[in-house]
């Protein structure tokens, strides 16, 4: 798979969701656990990788109950493909659904999912924010494939 094309990392306060500020390729070096050091703030990403697979307004930050590490992000599809969607999901989470939900905006014709990370294959914590994305951008790009019937 090739290397993930980041165009915007914002780092953003939860509270107001005001831009904090813009962040570089540096830090794309750190590792994930700076959300849990910083738990007021949550990272929004804007990737066209991303938006390849229908992906909008990708959001990671900490769940401030469970300490879990959490995507936030909207998916473009119909309303028919819940089960397949929610079941590929499910299996990438090994069934540890803790803090996973998605419901379906008819206006919008757009999924709306909360789905944890921790549960992921291959997730760490010691991850760098670059090497997340990138785990993410695989199980998008399996979950794109799935829809597509691939």
């Amino acid at each position: 798979m090739n290397p993930l094309t980041i165009e915007t990392l914002e780092i953003c306060a939860k509270e107001t969701e005001e831009m904090l500020r813009e962040a570089d390729e540096h830090f794309l070096q750190q590792p994930i656990s700076y959300l849990k050091s910083n738990l007021p703030e949550f990272f929004y990403v804007a990737s066209p990788d991303f938006e390849e697979y229908k992906v909008d307004s990708l959001v990671l930050e900490v769940d401030d109950i469970f300490g879990t590490y959490m995507a936030l992000f909207g998916l473009q599809g119909r309303k028919k493909e819940s089960e397949a969607i929610r079941s590929f999901i499910e299996e990438q989470l090994q069934q540890q659904l803790l803090g996973f939900s998605i419901s379906f905006s008819d206006n919008e014709g757009l999924w709306e999912v909360n789905m944890p990370l921790d549960p992921i294959k291959g997730f760490d914590e010691s991850m760098t924010i670059q090497e997340t994305l990138q785990l993410l951008h695989r199980v998008l790009g399996g979950l794109s494939q799935m829809k597509a019937g691939k």
